[in-house]
């Protein structure tokens, strides 16, 4: 199999201006190239097994090894029974060589984004003499969105890094990754490239040689397109010394952004199926970004929501069934009730938590102070210390607050 040059398949971008606007708009242009990596890490379908095992080729001969036989599977659950079969983890000598070679690329491309040290325009500074420091950029950058930031003059470094590398790793490699890692019984004992999803580090250093922020070296931009190849064509995969496994992408892949993002976070969402499923019928349920049992979806009860431990998973079954109907058949009962002072014209409650929960702690039944998609205030419990006994005086803690402070409130979000 030959080594065909893989270009970037993103266009490349002049400079940035100094002017303001225009400099939003490169940002915006920087967003726009984000969420089509996004696609890609969120793609489902057949992998392009030819783009797939024409990069995984060159990683091998780039580490000092021969091109390795290729063994597909229909999923990474399928892989780890695979891998334990053929107890594939004693010879893999070749999956250490490949990360040190995509590490020290990594490396470098760093020292030289760190060394850049561009003086950008500090006009915002200068009209807002009182916003000062990397604190406040921190600050700007979080809250605000990245045009915003732009306008705001502060440098594209921390831009970049935050709304395209922190970004897609919130969404696929903290999000869709470890969903699927749930589905496998055991540890894979081998290291595991994500292919797709490990788009959050290719995008990053991409969009600085796509826009002309930096220059990186010929091996480091050749190993930058293998990788590239890589997150276009396929999902996880795994090198041993005379054989690479490699899965095939998810079948079925459901998403939803994250309330408010900023920039541009989803989680895994469906309330009706597995929110990722493979061919091979293998598939993990999410709710709202927790991976749960399918029990929450299509049988959440009192009895399976008292017994399980998980905290999180508990909470979803109960949003899942909802809150009166879970309340009512759970038969919880009211320490305290009284006006929500910080969310007027809602009601707080104070339960006592089921025997079967193993602690004497609280539910605090409250409203959102902000609406969902639908419009819809949803109601979410809390689960607070046991010794509160007053609504107000629990609802002021989630806050950091005494009671009579949180009554002071106008209204929370």
């Amino acid at each position: 199999m030959s080594a065909v040059p893989m270009p970037s398949t993103f266009p490349r971008r002049g400079t940035f201006s100094d002017n303001p606007d225009d400099y939003a708009e490169s940002i915006r242009a920087i967003c726009a190239q984000r969420d089509r990596w996004l696609d890609y890490g969120l793609k489902a379908g057949p992998s392009d097994r030819t783009a797939a095992e024409s990069a995984v080729a060159q990683l091998y001969r780039r580490s000092g090894y021969q091109e390795p036989k290729f063994v597909w599977v229909p999923s990474p659950p399928a892989a780890a029974a695979l891998i334990t079969a053929r107890t594939l983890t004693k010879n893999a000598s070749v999956a250490a060589r490949i990360a040190t070679v995509l590490s020290d690329s990594r490396h470098r491309m760093d020292q030289r984004i760190d060394r850049r040290r561009i003086e950008w325009p500090r006009w915002y500074f200068h009209q807002n003499p009182n916003v000062r420091g990397d604190r406040e950029a921190r600050i700007t950058i979080a809250t605000r969105s990245p045009e915003d930031a732009a306008r705001a003059g502060i440098s594209p470094d921390p831009i970049i890094r935050r709304t395209v590398r922190n970004s897609l790793h919130t969404s696929l490699f903290d999000g869709v990754a470890t969903a699927v890692r749930s589905l496998a019984p055991h540890p894979f004992g081998s290291i595991t490239w994500y292919g797709q999803q490990e788009a959050h580090r290719v995008a990053y250093y991409d969009i600085y040689r796509s826009f002309d922020l930096m220059t990186f070296g010929r091996e480091d931009n050749e190993l930058l397109d293998v990788q590239s190849a890589l997150v276009e064509s396929t999902g996880w995969w795994w090198a041993f010394d005379d054989i690479a496994v490699m899965s095939e992408r998810p079948t079925v892949l459901h998403a939803e952004p994250l309330p408010d993002p900023v920039h541009g976070e989803v989680r895994l969402h469906n309330s009706s199926s597995p929110a990722v499923e493979f061919v091979d019928g293998s598939g993990v349920h999410v709710l709202n970004g927790t991976v749960v049992p399918a029990w929450v979806i299509h049988d959440p009860t009192v009895e399976r929501i008292t017994v399980e431990r998980n905290v999180e998973i508990r909470r979803s079954a109960i949003e899942r069934m909802g809150w009166d109907a879970y309340l009512d058949r759970a038969g919880l009962r009211l320490v305290d009730t009284d006006d929500d002072p910080g969310n007027p014209g809602c009601t707080l409650q104070l339960f006592a938590t089921p025997a079967g929960w193993g602690d004497e702690g609280r539910i605090l039944l409250a409203v959102n102070g902000s609406r969902e998609r639908d419009g819809e205030r949803r109601r979410y419990g809390l689960r607070v210390p046991g010794a509160f006994s007053s609504a107000v005086d629990a609802a002021g803690w989630t806050y950091g607050l005494a009671g009579a402070d949180y009554g002071r409130l106008l209204r929370r979000t």
